[in-house]
């Protein structure tokens, strides 16, 4: 078969370039490749969002929350590389066909499986030295734990054929609080926060672009899951995003700032929880019990992804974390005999 001269030249192109990264991709694998969404953050970053902002289902096969990269010459970071192997094989070949980078480092900000499951894309690199997966000490024990049961469950969901070829790889670099990460011209801060979303969520902070990855730490039009998380953790962990003023976050989905007014994906989070909080202490003053959980009904929040699936479970969950601190307010007998 005989190639035009522009096809040659694109091809010898792309595959010097992949050459110079150090890639194992030929250059025609680049042919037919589906290309990744990827829309610009600022210079040298990107996202892929979630295609219908919901939760879970083979539609959208586990795409949920959004897929980062930050890419400089021909180096990348990706943040939550996704669900599947299918998925972070995409993201792997398309960084290396539009961008002619490798990706060099991965970043699991948290345990939960549409995060992480990707990261079987990158074995092989992974085992020839070529990347590195970071995360917390919390989330690579998380990981251990439970991601067997959650492979097997979003598998159910969406399907085996979704789920092709996805194994579990666990980090292999344990990131602490203060360490900076750097690619170009992208100074990541980590910031760890413990038993918010769950048992352990990393946080990434440049300063200068005034960009913050917030992990699973931020919803927008959907329900947050309180599953091995903590009520007052994660408002609290809000509040210290908040306070950094950051222009965008990156998280769930991809929010930004007006001129007056801070990512409002931050703000209705906040908002959720600080309700959910404010409710389930009345219903407890109210004389409701735990599985009343209809006492503690939001309706401003109806109409978001997952409340009828998941209100009623962070409604339990933070019944019991707000329990003590209920019978704290309550005056003593003796007080009350005064």
């Amino acid at each position: 078969m005989r190639l035009g001269v522009k096809t040659w030249c694109r091809r010898a192109l792309t595959a010097l370039l992949l050459g110079q990264a150090g890639l194992v991709l030929a250059a025609t694998d680049c042919d037919g490749l589906e290309p990744v969404p990827w829309r610009a953050v600022a210079p040298g970053a990107w996202v892929w969002l979630p295609p219908d902002g919901g939760d879970v289902s083979a539609d959208n096969a586990g795409h949920v929350v959004t897929t980062s990269a930050l890419v400089s010459g021909r180096q990348a970071l990706v943040i939550d590389p996704g669900p599947s192997h299918l998925h972070g094989e995409r993201v792997r070949r398309s960084l290396a066909c539009r961008f002619g980078a490798q990706v060099r480092w991965i970043v699991n900000t948290h345990a939960h499986s549409e995060n992480v499951l990707a990261n079987s894309a990158f074995a092989a690199d992974v085992a020839a030295g070529r990347t590195q997966i970071l995360a917390t000490a919390a989330t690579r024990e998380g990981m251990a734990l439970r991601c067997p049961d959650c492979l097997a469950s979003l598998t159910r969901r969406v399907g085996e054929a979704r789920m092709t070829g996805t194994r579990i790889v666990l980090p292999t670099r344990t990131l602490s609080e203060g360490e900076v990460l750097r690619l170009g011209r992208w100074r990541l801060r980590v910031m760890r926060v413990e038993h918010a979303h769950t048992e352990g969520d990393l946080v990434l902070w440049d300063a200068q672009h005034r960009v913050v990855w917030a992990g699973g730490l931020v919803y927008q039009n959907r329900v947050p899951e309180l599953a091995q998380g903590q009520l007052d953790s994660w408002i609290a962990a809000l509040d210290r995003l908040q306070a950094l003023a950051p222009r965008q976050v990156i998280a769930t989905t991809w929010s930004v700032a007006s001129a007056s007014e801070p990512p409002p994906a931050l703000q209705d989070t906040r908002a959720y929880l600080g309700a959910l909080r404010e409710k389930t202490l009345q219903a407890m003053e109210e004389g409701a019990q735990p599985q009343e959980t209809d006492r503690v009904a939001l309706p401003a929040f109806r109409d978001w992804a997952g409340y009828s699936a998941r209100h009623g479970f962070n409604v339990l969950r933070a019944w019991r974390e707000l329990e003590p601190v209920w019978m704290d307010r309550q005056p003593s007998a003796q007080e009350v005999g005064r």
